[in-house]
């Protein structure tokens, strides 16, 4: 150790053998860091269970079903872990949720892939004349303000290629990156809006009508995928059969 360090650690004191300044300060900083080290394989052990019984998820779609998902799934397993984000830089994720509509998602080493079809309504106000209908042709709607989520979202970005195909862009009356202000503004009695049947859930507010589009065909694909990842979660491939089942 005097080799390595470069300074004396120990100096004779008559018959006996004595610590320099070098050694007591070595000594206090040892006193203070052996503790530490012992307690590491304990703290490291603790850390292997909490990564065990945690689900990272990357959610790019359908996040108000998968929110709603973890709530369910967590009366069953209270003990599971949820750490979710949104960044398409990240591929250390147990389970990715995306959708159709952009080519610069994460590329896909899934272990297990699930591909939905979700069909994709008109929100009308229940006071308004397309109400009474049973379906509707986009392009009826198309001098109508539109309730959008914004181009960032996926979402937003396919609900603008539907009317591209119906020959128009939609005029936004208000934009928001919230599926429940979208919701709220049209109860109002304004606009309209697209609503997907899965990702936002069953529409419980009497003044809104959802109408299903006839023309162009509005849907789109949910993907979900289940990756490998280390260190491995015991609780991955369950969510995944459940949220499965949860669309199914």
């Amino acid at each position: 150790m005097e080799e390595e360090f470069g300074v004396k650690l120990f100096s004779k004191k008559g018959r006996n053998i004595v610590l320099t300044e070098y050694g007591t300060h070595l000594k206090r900083r040892l006193d203070t860091l052996l503790p530490e080290i012992d307690r590491l394989p304990q703290e490291l052990e603790q850390i292997k269970i909490q990564m065990r019984k945690t689900v990272k998820l990357n959610i790019f779609a359908a996040s108000a079903l998968v929110i709603h998902a973890i709530v369910d799934y967590r009366k069953l397993h209270p003990d599971v872990i949820f750490d979710f984000e949104q960044n398409k830089e990240k591929h250390d994720s147990d389970m990715v949720i995306t959708t159709n509509g952009k080519s610069n998602m994460p590329n896909s080493t899934a272990v297990k892939r699930c591909v939905k079809k979700e069909q994709i309504y008109l929100a009308v106000p229940q006071n308004s004349p397309y109400a009474a209908l049973k379906s509707i042709d986009l392009k009826m709607v198309r001098n109508e303000g539109f309730v959008m989520l914004s181009d960032s979202r996926l979402f937003g970005v396919i609900c603008n290629k539907f009317c591209a195909k119906a020959g128009f862009y939609p005029k936004i009356l208000f934009e928001s990156d919230s599926p429940n202000a979208v919701q709220n503004i049209i109860s109002t009695g304004n606009g309209v809006a697209f609503w997907p049947k899965y990702s936002w859930g069953t529409l419980k507010n009497e003044n809104i009508t959802l109408l299903r589009i006839s023309n162009p065909d509005c849907q789109r694909e949910l993907i979900i995928e289940l990756h490998e990842r280390l260190p491995q979660s015991e609780y991955a491939e369950d969510f995944y059969r459940f949220l499965i089942n949860r669309l199914e």
